[in-house]
């Protein structure tokens, strides 16, 4: 077997979210546990910190990843969804699994593959959990996938939670209203460990204090700790400057990141956070946390957010497809001066686009696509549903035509925005 049969099996043979949605979520955790008893329990073999929210989980992770490299700790990161390779997903100090790794994986546990029926997530976890121990690493950052409480992540018992952004996405899932996504979300707390909220909302506040205080697990709100803000001076530039101050003393933290999206702020608050409490298991310096913020995509090779794909004209895609994430997106575009506004959207055949078709802006340019897997929104009824929101524009088969279409009509003064779903952006990359 080589490297693309056994990606062949992961995605023919096991039901996987990301391609065909709702069907291929396990409500309950009988099939990783299984499969963790195969594998003899790996993750009970090194530190971990669990990651859940509805925006910002990924950035929070490969932050938090980035600056436990610099400080020297080995470190795993498991994340979702890939970009363009599954690879991606699993990393130790920011390189990907290798190739004969994921091959003998799939080739040596086919029996337990063949009895457990798990699904793609599912293997995916087991794979990292497995790798990671082989690595020998001293700690690995754990994202979660959907939710929190049913999420097959949920075994671990980590040094520390966080739990970003709550917002409105997966709602045939995880629930129609914020309290109830809360609650899901609110699953990875565990007895006793100590749990970061990125942001203080009416609407789920409630939630985690509750469940934090039924299981006597300290928690802390990071915009209660930390205020930040980015830089202005330069809104197109792939750097900005932060200042973080602690709302207690009035003392300041500054940096760079090179994740320079607005919505990024919060995420920093929640890093900062998390890094007081972890000081308490790693020896974490500033300096370790300065440069693992601004050294975050070489250190880990994150993409997709808020990413510069060319300057003239500037072309800009970022993986936000929610509305909380696409409102911060869609400001921020807003704010660049421009001649004119190109975007090339699509979305997933589950996103209920009541919630963020209103959001866009009604004088841009529309190219609407679809990213090739078989949950993509046609992209003909896509523009149909957008036109009654008043967007107007075409229709292309693939995002690499509406991409093209965009650029060659765009002027070098205007703005070309590539976004809407994951899948859509990692075909543009």
């Amino acid at each position: 077997m080589n490297y693309s049969e056994a990606l062949e099996f992961l995605f023919s043979q096991l039901p996987s979210y990301h391609r065909i949605g709702k069907a291929a979520y396990t409500n309950d955790l009988k099939n990783i546990i299984l499969l963790d008893n195969y594998f003899k329990n790996p993750h009970s073999r090194f530190l971990t910190v669990h990651v859940a929210g509805t925006n910002g989980k990924g950035s929070v992770s490969h932050m938090i990843a980035s600056i436990l490299q610099e400080a020297g700790y080995k470190t795993g990161l498991f994340t979702s969804p890939h970009l363009k390779d599954f690879r991606e997903r699993i990393r130790v100090n920011g390189e990907m699994i290798p190739e004969s790794n994921v091959i003998t994986f799939v080739t040596e546990h086919k029996n337990i593959i063949s009895t457990v029926n798990p699904s793609f997530f599912e293997m995916t976890v087991a794979m990292a959990f497995n790798y990671f121990d082989e690595c020998k690493v001293d700690v690995a950052v754990i994202e979660v996938g959907l939710g929190g409480r049913l999420d097959s992540t949920n075994i671990i018992n980590p040094v520390l939670s966080v739990i970003t952004n709550i917002g409105h996405d997966h709602m045939d899932i995880l629930g129609d209203t914020l309290e109830k996504i809360a609650f899901e979300k609110a699953g990875i707390i565990k007895e006793k460990i100590p749990i970061v909220i990125s942001e203080t909302h009416p609407e789920t506040e409630n939630v985690f204090l509750k469940k934090a205080g039924d299981l006597n697990a300290p928690i802390y709100f990071a915009d209660r700790i930390f205020s930040c803000e980015l830089s202005k001076s330069d809104m197109i530039s792939s750097e900005r400057d932060f200042l973080i101050t602690e709302l207690a003393t009035g003392n300041n933290f500054e940096g760079i990141t090179t994740l320079p999206g607005n919505y990024q702020a919060k995420n920093l608050n929640a890093v900062l956070a998390a890094f007081r409490l972890l000081n308490n298991v790693f020896n974490i310096s500033n300096v370790n946390i300065s440069d693992g913020i601004r050294k975050v995509i070489l250190n880990t090779g994150f993409a997709g957010r808020w990413q510069i794909l060319n300057k003239s004209p500037l072309t800009i895609c970022d993986t936000g497809h929610n509305k909380e994430g696409l409102e911060f997106v869609i400001g921020q575009l807003e704010s660049i001066p421009k001649s004119a506004l190109h975007m090339v959207i699509g979305f997933v055949n589950d996103k209920d686009l009541r919630y963020v078709l209103p959001l866009f802006p009604k004088d841009a340019l529309y190219y609407f696509t679809k990213a090739s897997l078989p949950r993509a929104l046609n992209e003909a009824i896509l523009k149909s549903r957008a036109t009654k929101y008043g967007l107007t524009g075409e229709s292309f088969p693939d995002v690499r035509s509406a991409l093209n279409a965009a650029r060659n009509i765009a002027k070098p003064t205007d703005l070309i925005f590539v976004g809407g779903s994951t899948f859509v952006v990692a075909e543009a990359i």
